[in-house]
């Protein structure tokens, strides 16, 4: 079957506002399964549908930025040592404890502010969590809250010593009510333990990674590899949950599931120009359209630099196949538009 496939859910007029995870909802409605067709086969997993990999340009990146700390740190010492600079300039040197400070503070505050998932509160997220733990082979389960997130859609992991966490903002958490889309929740909590069981958010990596991360592009080059391996953890968790998940961050917890994934993902290969490559430079996460195509296509890596250049539909495992290249999704026939309007040329 086709992993991309998406089912459609029906929707109690009576229910607008469906529960969270945790919180029973009497008032469910399970959509009917979705059986195999008659010339179905079993297709092994695609490169990136299977066991997470980190994205190819991580690692690479990574070392620039680690010989990039290095070389400025032994620049300075040697200039101050020389006398060229003032001892002022070795407030730098600081940065192992201010990273350090820093990740006290923060987890100090999640602590005192958020409201943590266990198997008594929120026990639907906690058992995500744990699964999620045991699928990557990690030793041990981090700690997971729910935190106000005041309209914001957005979740993110850290640590702090030996202590790794999840913070799910409550406006993203809502969405994994059973009445709306846990599939998106299991994605995003498998997501935010990617980065965990990658080692993203250990002292180290970011201590390391911190100068290179205030350099423009180089930084948000390092940033959106990483988002990319964290959404392979995400899809070998939950791949039903891949398309939901950019309806939710595309369009809010309310619409997610009105989005046409394929549409969506077609545009990254439609939209063209300067300045959509420029936008995704800038962005610490990879723009949504190239992220949505990535997620559909798992039998390669996400597109880092450069759009993606070809149109292809999922055929099961998270294998896809090239079709020819639909009509952009908003071409209309001539004539079709009132008044005599014609289209602007949107791409």
């Amino acid at each position: 079957m086709d992993s991309d496939a998406t089912i459609p859910r029906t929707r109690l007029a009576e229910s607008p506002i469906p529960s969270v995870p945790g919180v029973d909802d009497t008032r469910p409605v399970t959509p009917p399964p979705l059986p195999p067709g008659a010339g179905s086969v079993w297709q092994h997993p695609a490169v990136y549908a299977g066991t997470p990999r980190r994205h190819p340009w991580e690692i690479p990146v990574l070392v620039i930025a680690v010989l990039l700390t290095i070389g400025v740190y032994a620049v300075v010492l040697l200039l101050v040592a020389l006398g060229y600079l003032s001892e002022y300039f070795l407030v730098p040197l600081l940065l192992p404890f201010m990273v350090f400070l820093g990740r006290g503070i923060g987890y100090a505050s999640v602590q005192a502010n958020a409201v943590q998932i266990t198997p008594t509160q929120f026990p639907e997220a906690f058992t995500m969590v744990v699964e999620a733990a045991a699928r990557y082979g990690m030793e041990y389960v981090p700690d997971a809250y729910v935190m106000a997130g005041n309209g914001q859609i957005n979740a993110f992991a850290s640590g702090h010593g030996f202590r790794r966490f999840v913070v799910v903002y409550s406006d993203l958490f809502e969405v994994g009510g059973r009445a709306r889309s846990p599939e998106a929740l299991e994605f995003v909590i498998g997501h935010e333990v990617g980065h965990i069981a990658a080692g993203h958010v250990s002292y180290w990596r970011q201590l390391f990674s911190s100068f290179i991360m205030n350099i423009p592009i180089l930084g948000s080059l390092l940033s959106r590899a990483q988002e990319y391996t964290a959404d392979n953890y995400g899809y070998y968790t939950r791949p039903d949950g891949a398309a939901s998940t950019i309806g939710l961050l595309a369009s809010g917890k309310y619409m997610l599931s009105a989005v046409d994934f394929d549409q969506f993902a077609d545009r990254a290969v439609h939209q063209r120009g300067f300045f959509i490559v420029v936008a995704n430079a800038l962005s610490s996460h990879p723009i949504l359209t190239w992220r949505a195509a990535a997620l559909r296509d798992r039998t390669r890596s996400g597109s880092i630099l450069l759009r993606p250049r070809t149109f292809v539909r999922g055929t099961g495992s998270g294998n896809v196949v090239h079709i020819p290249a639909p009509l952009p999704p908003s071409r209309l026939a001539p004539g079709s538009l009132p008044n005599k309007l014609s289209e602007t040329s949107i791409y």
